[in-house]
């Protein structure tokens, strides 16, 4: 049997106890919030697995971007050496049509043309090429047009001559050609215009 007045002090210490835990100012039970429900937890599952997959998509994104970013860089690293040493392939250029008028230099204009064909050859390894000019339509993309000229032989809009060679590197123009472009036939003069 319990000692009633046992029982009465373990019951005054038991009130003292929720007192202190609640507080004057606690607020009463029945405001509790509501359990979550099902619903509402697949609700947001889903909504994160949604975050999940768009974090994914931009991450591969992100890589792809890297990626190409980063193979440009490589394919391109060239870039500033190669503008660089076109001025100079010009002056060997001009050495071997000199040495050409020059009947004495023959010596020399044979080493001059080998040293020519190996760096043109060199160039085209690190695909460095010419732009084409000479025949060819003109595209404003690749070609800069410095006057036109009529030609019976090259039809309107393609290229007669070329005046400087321009050079691009995998598909970047570095330097474009400078071109004349033909404007076709010339016209047939007639009394009346004289």
């Amino acid at each position: 049997m319990v000692d009633p007045e046992a029982r009465e002090n373990n019951e005054k210490q038991l009130d003292e106890i929720v007192n202190d835990l609640t507080g004057d100012d606690a607020e009463p039970i029945d405001n509790v919030e509501q359990p979550v429900t099902i619903e509402s937890l697949q609700e947001q599952l889903k909504q994160a697995n949604d975050r999940v997959l768009r974090a994914q998509a931009e991450l591969e994104n992100f890589r792809k971007r890297a990626r190409r970013d980063l193979e440009e860089q490589r394919q391109y690293a060239n870039l500033p050496l190669v503008s660089d040493l076109i001025p100079a392939f010009d002056n060997l250029d001009r050495a071997v049509e000199a040495a050409e008028q020059n009947e004495n230099a023959t010596g020399l204009l044979e080493g001059v043309k080998m040293v020519a064909v190996q760096i043109h050859s060199i160039l085209q390894q690190y695909n460095c090429r010419r732009v084409p000019a000479v025949g060819g339509e003109f595209d404003p993309n690749v070609h800069e047009a410095i006057a036109q000229e009529p030609s019976e032989d090259v039809p309107a809009g393609n290229i007669t001559r070329e005046v400087r060679v321009g050079y691009q590197l995998h598909d970047r123009v570095i330097r474009p050609s400078q071109v004349m472009v033909s404007t076709g036939s010339p016209q047939p003069t007639t009394n009346e215009d004289k």
